[in-house]
């Protein structure tokens, strides 16, 4: 089993706009979380680079797109 990392009853500091973000694991191994899984990719899209797509010759104009889209 895994050991647990963190204090109980401490809660860990997250962004502004995460703030009351919560995930869980039920007794089947799913993830379950207290906010919609759109909002969360939206603020990961925005927030976090994509190591992945960094190779690419053009991902600083496909990131400043994205910017000027929203």
């Amino acid at each position: 089993m895994a050991k647990k990392t963190s204090k109980p009853g401490k809660k860990p500091r997250v962004h502004k706009e995460l703030s009351g973000f919560e995930v869980s694991i039920d007794q089947f191994g799913e993830l379950k979380t207290n906010m919609a899984i759109e909002k969360l990719n939206e603020f990961l899209n925005e927030n976090v680079d994509d190591k992945k797509l960094a190779e690419r010759n053009d991902y600083t104009e496909l990131k400043k797109s994205k910017k000027k889209k929203n």
